[in-house]
């Protein structure tokens, strides 16, 4: 059997899938896994619900997620609902006053998109969009990575990422497009409002397009002698400072360059 889009691996995400709005209509278990004091009750009480659990070896899950790190357990679920772009802004502005909602690039590798989605709910942002095209979609690596996130964290999957941003634009949201170039570095930027945060791909960054709909551009600076962050990396760092700068306390403070030499020196 193939990988399909309608299953999912491992034992967070699974246990995540039991819990969620969309619980699995099947099981695939090793008999080890059912013996784990985490997830064996959830099995149980699966089973007492009426749900499909087969005890298969090892080897058969493997086959069935082409050697993923599956820990013993396979759920197949209903397939994942992206969110419309619409519902997803209106969704944001009930849940903050000041909604962060991440867009990917052109995202290919799943594990960064699943990075990205455990670190975005885990954060507090409000959503995440990537396009239908020339990128990863919701596959059961993703939702291995996200670790159970994606139950609760709403993703929309849109046809023309300018037209999400313009869209974006148009809710009151302001575009901030994350560019190595860029001579504005993130901690002197004021990170208050509707934001949206955009994430280029894993090889090229922002496509050119879409860095001019940002309404600005900001750079993580870096000191070694590597040129760029991976994606998930880099959007982990710079909405870790968009939070900063909302945490009580904070006062929405930005951090000058002479700060952070005193920082840097110690003093």
């Amino acid at each position: 059997m193939n990988t399909r889009d309608d299953l999912v691996y491992g034992r967070h995400a699974v246990a995540a899938a039991l819990g969620g709005d969309r619980p699995p209509t099947r099981l695939w278990v090793t008999a080890k896994v059912r013996q784990d004091s985490r997830i064996g009750p959830l099995i149980a009480a699966a089973k007492e619900g009426g749900m499909v659990i087969d005890e298969v070896p090892v080897h058969r899950l493997s086959q069935m997620t082409q050697g993923g790190n599956h820990q013993g357990i396979v759920a197949q679920v209903i397939p994942y609902e992206y969110w419309d772009l619409t519902r997803l802004i209106a969704h944001a502005a009930t849940v903050s006053e000041q909604p962060v909602i991440i867009v990917a690039d052109s995202i290919n590798d799943p594990h960064n998109l699943g990075a990205m989605i455990r670190t975005a709910e885990a954060m507090g942002a409000q959503g995440l969009v990537i396009p239908a095209r020339r990128a990863v979609g919701i596959t059961p690596t993703v939702f291995k990575v996200a670790a159970g996130a994606l139950e609760t964290f709403p993703v929309a999957r849109v046809t023309n990422i300018q037209q999400a941003l313009m869209e974006l634009k148009t809710s009151g949201f302001w575009i901030y497009g994350t560019a190595a170039h860029s001579p504005q570095p993130i901690y002197q930027v004021d990170l208050q409002g509707a934001i949206a945060l955009v994430i280029g791909s894993e090889g090229r960054g922002l496509g050119t397009l879409t860095e001019r709909n940002c309404d600005s551009l900001v750079a993580i600076p870096l000191q070694g002698n590597v040129p760029s962050l991976n994606a998930s990396v880099a959007m982990a760092m710079v909405l870790y400072e968009v939070f900063r700068q909302r945490w009580p306390g904070s006062n929405g403070q930005t951090v000058s360059d002479a700060t952070l030499k005193k920082v840097a020196e110690g003093v």
